[in-house]
């Protein structure tokens, strides 16, 4: 069985935490000596919660592919290469399935093993030495464990345990009341749920004597959580929040609302209670998953109501 091992999941955040549980895997059933993360330098933070990672080995591909030319680029490139090169491993795991990620498993020293043809996003299998065929219909966090547990060599656990803490943090903006975590910003306008919703929900929170949080991570989100907030009888607009901030502001909440983004998903991950609101993706692929606090609602076409989503919430018991 393999002593070393590579994890080669680069981004998105979402993707980056369906990953967590592979480590997890390794350590409760595999006798792997080390386990090395490659990943987008941006989602860095994530790996480094769990304690079973030894080493995270960042990229910056995003960056790489606009700025090559420049000559601080190439020396980013050069640095990140004579990491990567830095030792051999016995497996080197491919589960991102794009071209950019099997790129990154070439320039490792080791036996590289990845999705077939009919499972992989992009045509790359030939990239491996070794590749095997994942349905599509698991979700993407079993599909993530029995890759590795395939290239490895060992039975994926029943339990789904994500394996990372974290510590309530304390800012000076927060509330002094409990508070919840409403997440309204998401990658694409499809996957927003209705403002007035928002507002209704926070009103039932409101009346319980809890405060909602609105985070931002753009202007245009900033201004969002800035209109809902006007409308919120009690209701706090944070400063720009770094990820490193996220999980402790987590922790610290009775509760995260939050629509189809990887927030959301390192809300349920921790532990948190944690309701995933789905308007136009499909949770059985990509929802919330294996968190005994978390609960989907909605999907392609079927936006919830505020009341669904109250009515989830009384069902974690908060």
């Amino acid at each position: 069985m393999a002593k070393d091992v590579m994890l080669i999941k680069t981004s998105s955040l979402g993707d980056v935490i369906h990953a967590l549980p592979v480590i997890s895997d390794l350590r409760a059933v595999a006798a792997v000596d080390r386990i090395d993360w490659v990943v987008e330098a941006s989602f860095a933070t994530i790996p480094r919660l769990h304690s079973g990672v030894t080493n995270v080995i960042p990229v910056a591909i995003r960056n790489w592919r606009r700025g090559w030319r420049r000559h601080e680029v190439r020396d980013d490139i050069t640095t990140c290469l004579r990491q990567l090169r830095g030792r051999s491993y016995d497996a080197i795991v491919d589960a991102q399935g794009l071209l950019k990620s099997a790129v990154v498993a070439l320039a490792v020293r080791g036996t590289r093993y990845g999705f077939d043809f009919r499972s992989a996003r992009e045509p790359i299998s030939i990239f491996y030495h070794h590749t095997f065929q994942i349905s599509w219909d698991l979700h993407a966090v079993e599909r993530n464990r029995l890759l590795m547990a395939r290239a490895v060599g060992y039975e994926v656990p029943l339990h789904c345990d994500y394996g990372i803490r974290s510590a309530a943090r304390e800012f000076s903006w927060l509330p002094e009341k409990p508070y919840a975590v409403l997440l309204h910003a998401t990658s694409g306008d499809y996957k927003l749920w209705p403002e007035q919703h928002w507002i209704a929900l926070a009103a039932v929170l409101g009346s319980a004597g809890i405060s909602c949080v609105l985070p931002w991570g753009s202007v245009v989100e900033r201004e969002r959580s800035a209109r809902l907030a006007s409308h919120m009888r009690s209701a706090c607009v944070p400063p720009a929040l770094s990820l490193a901030d996220v999980p402790g502001l987590f922790a610290g909440s009775r509760l995260v609302v939050g629509v189809d983004t990887g927030l959301t998903h390192m809300a349920a991950a921790l532990g948190v209670p944690t309701v995933g609101i789905y308007c136009a993706t499909d949770p059985a692929a990509t929802g919330l998953y294996g968190c005994a606090r978390a609960l989907n609602l909605g999907g392609p076409g079927l936006v919830p109501e505020w009341a669904q989503v109250m009515s989830a919430i009384e069902k974690l018991d908060i």
